[in-house]
């Protein structure tokens, strides 16, 4: 009864810090102002692709010219909700105007948020497995852990990329005008800064991340369906694009996607889990050498989470570039360096620290929350929204950001399951920590791995801010080391590791066509 009463009360909390997530990103919306680019980046179809061989690869139809009857019928459907427009309307027309491609960051971080819960035990002590095939029945999929956020960001941003590069292409080629060059009584309620209209990008970068996300979270497919309608009215009442404007753009995305969707189904991912014996012989294998495997402090122990993650196919590195850049071993458990090291961990777990405290409570982004890869997509969105992206620009560097910590969560579970390294508390039964203990090994870290990844790439793209994305790595990595679940060599060592990864993502940068 009382494990009953503490998942009860963990859904509670975990529920409020969803709640508190919506809400925080509804408030800072307020302050969003509509997207008005410094610079258009008119020529982002030339912009090199992730997965399409070019962006002429799907066809996009002609458009029907300006001067036919049903393009102006078009142009009187804009004038009628113009007309007639409601302030529900005029809120929508304000949420979309701050950005398609912030907006569905958004969107995305609030569904790993909810879906970010690890499931309960059954009553013989085992865990269920959330099912892709029954998303609604619990334990409900998927289990939005930090592995599979970093993979969802990524083929979000991604499929988004690769379709407004399509988009801008045939902008160029077909050069069909925006409403209001078409017809200057049609009001434009936001800025409109395209050359030209057809296909709407805000509709490919909709079309495209719908897609991936009904694969991701099926159990919400009404409710993407209904951002993308939302979005589709906003663009149409705004005067920002007639509605085969939008069409085309939601056709093309959605083609983009598929391409991203057969590539999700076949990277390995859902194989990631293992078995238990792949469990069993990790173990095994550690305590061969003569180590200490890691075990789960769970009560009843839990399965470890992922531990084929490794395995998985990322964007910027292939297998064998994961096993070559695999970090050295860690301490080894009879060595002086490792006594060393967990007696630090146990001196941070006896005194109590209030900024010490705050680090570690402002980064630890658990059950619950859109996990470390969404905390610096959330970084990386109140930047963006200061420089005056173009849309395509948004698209871009977020791929670039998101791609780089997926293949950083490839990189740190092939160490963590490779060595299965035991957390500081499982040495010494005498450390208290001051957030909860991951059920993975120690190293190396994960948030310090996502974050090195994650300051290099962005310290790339907004060099200004290199020096306080270092800062806020590095703070991020200290804080699993002040919350005493973490080994200061696994700090270290994730630290440099997605250094590396970073690097990876910015060599792709500086061949992409953008810079």
């Amino acid at each position: 009864m009382n494990k009953k009463i503490l998942f009860l009360s963990a859904i509670i909390v975990a529920a409020w810090g969803i709640h508190s997530c919506r809400r925080d990103i509804k408030d800072r919306s307020l302050t969003y102002p509509a997207l008005n680019p410094l610079k258009a980046d008119t020529n982002a179809g030339n912009w090199k692709p992730i997965l399409l061989s070019s962006a002429s690869e799907f066809p996009v139809d002609a458009p029907l010219a300006v001067t036919s009857n049903d393009y102006k019928s078009e142009l009187l459907e804009i004038k009628s909700w113009q007309a007639n427009i409601t302030d529900e309307q005029q809120d929508n027309i304000d949420y979309w105007s701050a950005g398609s491609v912030l907006r569905w960051n958004e969107i995305m971080r609030e569904l790993v948020a909810k879906y970010n819960l690890p499931p309960y035990q059954n009553a013989d002590g085992t865990y269920p497995l959330p099912n892709a095939a029954n998303p609604l029945a619990y334990p409900f999929f998927p289990f939005a852990n930090p592995p599979y956020a970093a993979r969802a960001y990524a083929y979000v941003s991604a499929a988004q990329y690769d379709a407004v590069v399509a988009a801008y292409h045939y902008k160029s080629k077909l050069k069909r005008p925006t409403p209001h060059q078409v017809d200057n009584s049609v009001k434009e309620l936001i800025p409109v800064t395209a050359a030209y209209a057809y296909p709407s990008e805000d509709a490919v970068i909709a079309g495209a991340a719908a897609e991936m996300m009904k694969l991701l979270f099926p159990g919400d497919q009404s409710y993407i369906q209904q951002k993308v309608t939302a979005a589709k009215n906003a663009r149409i009442a705004s005067g920002a694009n007639v509605r085969s404007d939008w069409d085309a753009g939601e056709k093309l995305g959605k083609m983009v996607a598929q391409k991203f969707l057969t590539r999700a189904r076949n990277d390995k991912a859902g194989k990631a889990v293992g078995t238990p014996a792949d469990w069993a012989k990790l173990a095994t294998d550690v305590e061969a050498k003569g180590e200490v495997a890691w075990k789960s402090l769970e009560s009843p122990a839990r399965p470890p989470m992922l531990p084929l993650f490794g395995n998985v196919r990322g964007f910027l590195m292939d297998s064998s570039e994961v096993v070559m850049g695999r970090p050295l071993p860690p301490p080894l458990t009879n060595s002086e360096q490792f006594k060393k090291e967990t007696k630090e961990v146990l001196e941070f777990s006896k005194k109590y620290d209030r900024e010490k405290l705050r680090i570690v409570h402002f980064w630890a982004d658990g059950a619950g929350t859109y996990t470390p890869p969404g905390h610096w997509n959330a970084i990386a969105c109140e930047d963006f929204v200061k420089e005056r992206f173009s849309e395509a620009r948004w698209a871009r560097n977020l791929a670039l950001l998101n791609m780089a910590l997926f293949d950083a969560a490839i990189c740190c579970w092939d160490a963590k399951y490779y060595y299965f390294n035991q957390r500081p508390s499982q040495a010494d039964p005498n450390i208290k920590t001051w957030t909860g203990v991951p059920n993975f090994p120690a190293y190396v870290s994960g948030h310090s791995t996502f974050s090195g990844a994650a300051a290099t790439i962005l310290g790339h793209i907004l060099p200004s801010r290199s020096a306080a994305y270092d800062g806020m790595a590095q703070e991020a990595s200290m804080s699993r080391l002040y919350g005493c679940i973490h080994y200061r060599s696994d700090c270290d060592a994730g630290l440099k590791l997605g250094k590396g990864v970073g690097n990876k993502a910015i060599t792709v940068a500086q061949t992409d066509g953008a810079e």
